[in-house]
């Protein structure tokens, strides 16, 4: 065997799974069919919130570990990509979010005169928000240095990998819809515009019950990024021009100045959906312990830490 360990994938997922198990000693090559810089979590907005994803209990666990590191790493935000940012979430009360809210330094409740028109209560707290070109290339800095390293390899089935190593994670994300092969994983398409600042210094989002697209206002150092739509099932990686405006005008009504923002970019991103993440250990046919984790949907940056030292610790198992 020519590896000790072999992840798939180079997202976020991929990279912090290998970095774990890269610090804990581990001979890891991440195998991916685009470098980080070209994969979904290079077009995340890249705000820490839960979203689009289960199952909740789990989620919540992963969400606050991931928490905990990203603070650390939020110290040295030209380094790492991540920073501490303020901002609001319409339309729920703390206790609408989960037992995970309670570990949210901060978190408190929003009063509808503090809030935009139309919105009647919502909450406040300081959470991590990434610069994902900056985070990855961080991430993967930060596996050379364990002595892991990222070839661009596609994977067409488990059995590639599992011949040139003892241990496999899969983190192929929406890959994995083909590679394992689980039907159940899917896209939902997100389309983001980035605009020029207007002094836009906190986030905002609206996350709806899945009747509505979803809002979100999200100040970083490359502009503001501004969204979004949830398109299950939909496969398109073209921009639409009509839904950019339609993104526009929704998050102009809350920060007018956004309307004359010179528009930078467009992204669509398909985001790994599946009912529940799967994480969890198996052993092939061949005898190769493989270790599951993706179907992150939504909130791939917001549990992946947590995520990969959970897959760690399984893979020790």
């Amino acid at each position: 065997m020519a590896s000790d360990v072999i992840v798939i994938g180079a997202g976020v997922a991929g990279l912090t799974s290998a970095i774990v198990l890269a610090e804990r000693g581990r001979e890891v090559e991440v195998w991916t069919c685009s470098p980080p810089s070209e994969t979904t979590s290079a077009l995340a907005g890249g705000l820490w919130w839960p979203y689009r994803i289960e199952p909740r209990e789990a989620v919540g666990r992963w969400a606050l570990r991931s928490l905990a590191v990203m603070t650390g790493l939020a110290g040295r935000p030209a380094e790492t990509g991540v920073r501490l940012v303020g901002g609001t979430h319409a339309g729920l009360a703390p206790a609408e979010l989960g037992a995970w809210a309670a570990g949210v330094p901060g978190l408190r409740a929003v009063q509808a005169d503090r809030l935009p028109r139309g919105y009647d209560r919502g909450v406040h707290a300081c959470v991590p928000l990434l610069d994902m070109a900056t985070h990855l290339a961080y991430l993967q800095r930060r596996l050379a240095a364990a002595g892991g390293s990222v070839v661009v390899r596609p994977v067409s089935s488990l059995s590639q990998p599992a011949r040139a190593a003892r241990l496999v994670v899969n983190c192929a994300g929406l890959g994995a819809r083909h590679l394992v092969p689980d039907p159940s994983v899917h896209p939902v398409r997100g389309q983001l515009v980035v605009v020029e600042d207007p002094g836009i210094d906190e986030w905002f989002t609206v996350v709806t019950d899945g009747r509505a697209d979803p809002l979100y206002v999200l100040p970083q150092p490359y502009g503001v990024v501004l969204g979004g739509t949830a398109g299950e099932h939909v496969w398109d990686r073209t921009p639409s021009p009509c839904t950019a405006q339609a993104i526009i005008g929704r998050c102009s009504r809350v920060f007018p100045r956004l309307g004359q923002a010179r528009v930078l970019a467009h992204r669509v991103g398909l985001r790994p959906a599946r009912p529940r993440v799967r994480l969890e250990a198996e052993r092939l046919p061949c005898g190769t312990r493989v270790v599951h984790n993706y179907g992150h949907g939504g909130a791939g940056i917001t549990v992946s830490w947590g995520c990969a030292l959970e897959a760690a610790d399984l893979a020790e198992g």
